[in-house]
């Protein structure tokens, strides 16, 4: 049997689980995908109890796996790949956002690890603007967006604890569309405020139920999972363009791959769903 869903005018095929991602070793948090087509799917597995893994899986655009690395991540959370090529893992219980090329070198970091509050308290995403330029939703134990100069040097942000403007409680997920505003899932204030780059609060969506993550197309739109479960697309400004409930617990991550299809994290059950064009 076959499932499909329609957001918008596009049609997909449900096809989970898809990819070759190993079972049973931690558990599907989030996906992103390069300018070159390849996919990195990030499992995420408890320190204290569980054996060292690999916690970020490289896949090709039709699922095969080329690689995996990231033994010494703590507690994965959600990554991003930047427009250099580096991959950036939110470790979220080490407070820190660790820089990977794409073989999984170390590259560098921002914050400190194990460093509570220097500046990161559990971060939870991390979003770039095509000049480098990155932007930190720091977002457990803080209410706060970081911004970052290309070189990683702090430059500001805004953010605090409240239900305001500009305000947040658990900033969950962190994304710029193509036109340089910047969306936060406020999940726990459930919606989804959007920004400039310089932190001015433009509007909101509040047709979501505690959002997980947020993705953007060529035109603008934002892509909207929350714990309904669903997945929603919104225009630039807001407005529904189209909704299906096409995971099965709400996921946790998502990625629009340059091939037309959606992939979906899905933390319970772990694992990777891709919806097709069709």
């Amino acid at each position: 049997m076959e499932l499909f869903v329609t957001l918008g005018a596009q049609r997909y095929r449900i096809q989970r689980p898809w990819g070759a991602v190993p079972d049973g070793a931690g558990r599907v948090s989030d996906v992103t995908v390069d300018a070159a087509g390849l996919i990195y799917v990030l499992l995420r597995a408890d320190p204290y109890v569980d054996p060292a893994i690999h916690t970020v899986i490289v896949l090709d655009a039709e699922g095969r796996r080329l690689d995996s690395w990231g033994e010494r991540v703590a507690d994965g959370h959600m990554l991003c790949a930047a427009p250099d090529g580096s991959v950036h893992v939110v470790d979220r219980d080490a407070h820190e956002i660790i820089r990977f090329d794409a073989e999984g070198e170390r590259l560098g970091a921002l914050g400190r690890r194990h460093g509570p509050c220097e500046p990161f308290n559990s971060p939870c995403d991390i979003c770039f603007a095509p000049d480098g330029t990155a932007f930190v939703a720091d977002g457990y134990a803080a209410s706060r967006i970081h911004r970052f100069k290309p070189d990683g040097t702090p430059d500001g942000g805004w953010g605090e604890p409240g239900r305001g403007p500009g305000q947040f409680c658990t900033p969950h997920a962190v994304w710029m569309n193509a036109f340089g505003e910047i969306a936060v899932a406020d999940r726990d204030n459930s919606r989804v405020q959007i920004f400039t780059p310089d932190g001015t609060f433009l509007r909101d969506i509040t047709d979501v139920h505690k959002p997980m993550d947020i993705g953007s197309d060529s035109e603008g739109n934002w892509w909207v999972t929350d714990q309904v479960p669903r997945l929603s697309v919104f225009s630039r400004t807001g407005a529904l363009v189209g909704r299906a409930r096409a995971v099965l617990n709400g996921a946790h991550g998502i990625a629009l791959h340059p091939d037309g299809s959606v992939l979906l994290a899905e933390i319970n059950p772990s694992r990777l769903t891709r919806l097709q064009p069709v």
